[in-house]
């Protein structure tokens, strides 16, 4: 569900229609006018449309904008779409050490570990994470599942990392909420499907601690990274 659905679940009065007329000759020219919602639902007498009314509509829609980023754009940052109800960012990290947290069921120890690079995606407040081979993504090259636990199909379960979004962000803010709810989060489980590894992830992460991440265990995506921006 996007943002735009989410409101639409609230409940919302109708306060005034906005009407537009339109005449093609001599020369194309429009009017607009504004009728008020009554208490019966039906519209009341209609009035031309007012600076003050404008401002009420114009000044609506700028606070239901209010989150999208603005600011330089971080070289990581490979695609965005700030459209309402489209919200879509993509972007990398290059392989790399992590601090990385578990619970004590796991039996892996809370330190730094040696990680591939990583693709995070942003869809409708939701964060799907995969790997990649090379310090870059390449748009046409597929991926990989992303090698850590609280996945399920590359979608991330956000569940301990608690953190204030920020309301107005720059771009290079809302890359690294993002990775902070991720990367700060304990990682507890395997999903349904089993390792999102060739072999045992606890064996995995834990041969991670002291040398590069094995390349060999990552399992292929179907979707190239271009996909995943479409």
């Amino acid at each position: 569900m996007n943002r735009l659905t989410e409101e639409f679940h609230e409940l919302l009065r109708p306060e005034a229609a906005l009407i537009a007329y339109c005449c093609e000759k001599p020369q194309r020219k429009y009017y607009l006018e504004t009728r008020p919602i009554l208490e019966n639902g039906k519209m009341g007498e209609g009035r031309p449309v007012s600076h003050e009314f404008m401002n009420r509509l114009l000044n609506a829609y700028g606070e239901s904008h209010s989150g999208a980023p603005f600011g330089f754009v971080p070289e990581r940052l490979l695609y965005c779409d700030v459209r309402m109800g489209r919200e879509k960012y993509v972007w990398f990290d290059p392989p790399g050490k992590r601090m990385m947290y578990f619970s004590e069921g796991l039996g892996i120890e809370n330190a730094e570990y040696h990680m591939p690079g990583v693709a995070y995606v942003v869809e409708n407040d939701t964060l799907r994470v995969y790997a990649f081979r090379g310090e870059r993504p390449q748009p046409q090259e597929k991926l990989f599942l992303g090698p850590f636990f609280n996945t399920f199909s590359s979608h991330v379960c956000l569940g301990t990392a608690r953190l204030d979004k920020p309301k107005n962000p720059t771009y290079a803010e809302l890359l690294a909420y993002w990775e902070k709810r991720f990367w700060q989060s304990e990682f507890s489980h395997l999903s349904g499907e089993g390792n999102p590894t060739k072999h045992n992830l606890v064996l995995v992460t834990k041969a991670a601690r002291d040398r590069p991440f094995d390349p060999d265990e990552l399992k292929p995506y179907d979707k190239t990274l271009e996909q995943l921006c479409l």
